[in-house]
């Protein structure tokens, strides 16, 4: 249900009536956004840079060979890192395999030892 009667028009506020864009003003501001794209699409985008990430040496030679191999990834553009931190994490995953398979100390043995109970 509505509550809308007809009637006289209702008068137009102050700024209803400011003149609206007109096509040749959209016209004139298209050069503008025109040229400004032109200069986006002509900016080189910048190169690689360095992270600059201090890597803290972790005591393990093989491990800290693979963070320092990260540091490859520093020169290469973002397409290229991937091959690095992919040989990174294979190389981790191989030191810490290596560990898992060092000799240690020799696993309790599965007999059990002598019976006290003397029943």
């Amino acid at each position: 249900m509505s509550d809308w009667t007809p009637g006289p028009e209702p008068e137009l506020g102050e700024a209803e009536h400011e003149p609206r864009a007109t096509p040749d003003a959209a016209a004139e501001a298209a050069p503008d956004a025109a040229a400004e794209a032109a200069a986006r699409a002509d900016a080189v985008p910048a190169g690689p840079a360095p992270l600059e990430v201090v890597r803290t040496p972790t005591g393990n030679a093989d491990v800290d060979a693979w963070l320092q191999r990260l540091a490859d990834a520093d020169h290469l553009a973002t397409d290229g890192h991937i091959e690095v931190y992919e040989d990174v994490h294979r190389g981790l995953r191989d030191a810490l395999t290596a560990l898992d398979a060092r000799p240690g100390p020799p696993a309790p043995s599965g007999t059990p030892g002598p019976s006290y109970d003397r029943s």
